[in-house]
């Protein structure tokens, strides 16, 4: 039976995956419902509009390293109520806008949000307040977020059917400043993890040398940038894929579907796991899986168990992976290093999954699946073998700490 989180953590938990929820559901996840609607509106083609989330990725990804210092010195919790407030400055350009200019500056906004407040700045907030249980509170929060776009595509095509687009981006602005600004600013817990413990927020999981540091952050930056290239890749490209291979549309659709369910399982193993978890190890677990789903796929006459089994290996795979990416700066890097180190990985990370649907969409396109996967596998394997010299770098560091 695992053990009951605690409160202080709870309250950490319930504030972000409800700030999360919002954050993905009125940014990233948008465009998936609204982008078409709104495209005719503003005299735009559908590939500018969808452009936007491009624009949102390479923004936070510039802003990852200036994201990082100011977690270090502010603390997450001020970050996250800019990021609220960027937000919402962006939602309401977007309801404004009449063509191309306020469009691209509504997401220059909405990408230096998305640096302020999702991902590394919230899971630097669980750290802050979570202490040890950190490993376990992140993995239950990613459990949420993975639900955000089921939340909110709903809810923004109700939105959008009743009131018209302008008015819905209005309402997602509303929730930005009137419900995730105060829970920011009021509802999340003080940091306890540095101000108790200064030495131990200081203290490194595993005691290694400053090229030592160096070495560890470039096998992470590596291996994590090129598993979200995949998944990023691959994610608006799944359908066809499996449609080239030899599904029907129907079936496509299913085995989509059922990609998002598998993966969030993925992230409820790690929850449950929590503190005994071992982020490298998910790691290798999760990449091996990957590669494994496209060899068979690149091994194997089309079928549909093969299909099947494609989607289950794939679908835990990257859902494993996700989770690894957030905790392996924890499992490498003090409590108080944490938010500077992820967000710095969020540069190399943001870029690849801004060209990620663009290079995958252009290889499926001009050459086929059986190409897009053999480039898929290729790259996994490259990932796999950053992760395992991550592995033997910790290992032979254990081992030196131990004989000293």
């Amino acid at each position: 039976m695992p053990r009951s989180i605690p409160l202080r953590s709870a309250q950490t938990v319930a504030v972000l995956a409800v700030t999360q929820l919002i954050g993905w559901g009125t940014s990233f996840d948008m465009l998936g419902v609204m982008g078409r609607v709104i495209a005719p509106d503003l005299g735009l083609p559908n590939e500018v509009v969808f452009g936007g989330l491009s624009i949102m990725m390479i923004v936070s990804a510039f802003a990852g390293p200036a994201t990082g210092r100011l977690l270090n010195r502010h603390g997450a919790a001020q970050l996250l109520a800019a990021a609220s407030i960027t937000f919402t400055i962006g939602l309401l350009l977007l309801a404004a806008a009449q063509g191309i200019i306020l469009y691209v500056l509504a997401w220059i906004a909405i990408g230096a949000g998305g640096a302020f407040g999702l991902s590394a700045p919230a899971y630097t907030a669980v750290v802050e307040r979570a202490g040890p249980d950190s490993k376990r509170a992140i993995a239950i929060l990613m459990l949420f977020t993975g639900l955000s776009s089921a939340i909110f595509w709903p809810i923004l095509t109700l939105l959008n059917e009743t009131v018209g687009w302008r008015i819905t981006f209005l309402i997602c602005a509303a929730l930005q400043f009137f419900v995730c600004l105060p829970l920011h600013l009021f509802a999340l817990p003080k940091p306890i993890a540095f101000a108790a413990d200064g030495n131990a927020a200081q203290q490194t999981p595993v005691p290694r040398s400053p090229e030592g540091q160096r070495k560890a952050f470039l096998l992470i930056a590596a291996a994590t940038t090129i598993s979200t290239f995949i998944t990023f890749g691959v994610s608006p490209s799944l359908l066809e894929i499996v449609r080239q291979s030899g599904a029907s549309p129907a079936l496509a659709l299913q085995l989509g579907s059922a990609r998002g369910v598998i993966g969030i399982s993925a992230r409820f193993l790690d929850m449950l796991l929590g503190r005994r978890g071992n982020p490298i190890l998910s790691a290798a677990m999760g990449v091996t899986l990957m590669v494994s789903s496209f060899l068979l796929m690149l091994a194997m006459a089309p079928s549909t168990p093969l299909l099947i089994s494609f989607i289950l290996l794939y679908g835990f795979g990257s859902g494993v992976m996700t989770v690894a990416r957030a905790l392996l700066p924890l499992a490498l890097f003090s409590p108080r290093e944490y938010g500077l180190q992820s967000a710095r990985l969020s540069l190399p990370q943001n870029l690849a999954n801004a060209i990620a649907p663009v290079v995958f969409t252009a290889i499926l396109d001009r050459a086929g699946a059986g190409t897009a996967i053999a480039t898929c596998a290729m790259l996994a394997v490259m990932s796999l073998g950053f992760v395992l010299m991550l592995a033997a770098q910790v290992k032979a560091a254990t081992r030196l700490c131990g004989q000293t």
